[in-house]
């Protein structure tokens, strides 16, 4: 099974290869992923990476969870403040991100190392 830190890796290794590659395409999703998420504005940092957590767990992405978590823990987040971003995840998505609930916790444990 692929650890967390894996996943992460890939995923950035994937972004990468299609920066280089296709920078036309990939460019301007790294100028929204810029300013929507990795700089303050109306909503601090942390608020976004928690929000991409939960959106992450509903999606059911082991890579958007791995990349996000990662995020919010560099931004701040602690693990009951992911913890309880993945309820309010369930909340809204039932079943499914709650069983994504356990990718989540083994990023953090991964990340928090």
């Amino acid at each position: 099974m692929d650890s967390m830190k894996d996943k992460l890796k890939e995923a950035q290794d994937t972004m990468a290869v299609l920066g280089k590659d296709y920078p036309r395409l990939q460019g301007p999703f790294g100028v929204l992923k810029r300013h929507s998420s990795e700089k303050d504005g109306a909503l601090d940092v942390k608020t976004k990476k928690l929000i991409a957590v939960a959106l992450a767990l509903c999606a059911g992405c082991e890579y958007c969870i791995a990349l996000h978590t990662k995020g919010a823990l560099d931004a701040g987040a602690t693990k009951d403040e992911l913890v309880e971003t993945g309820y309010v995840a369930v909340l809204m998505g039932g079943g499914p991100p709650l069983t994504y609930m356990a990718k989540l916790l083994k990023a953090v444990e991964e990340f928090s190392e």
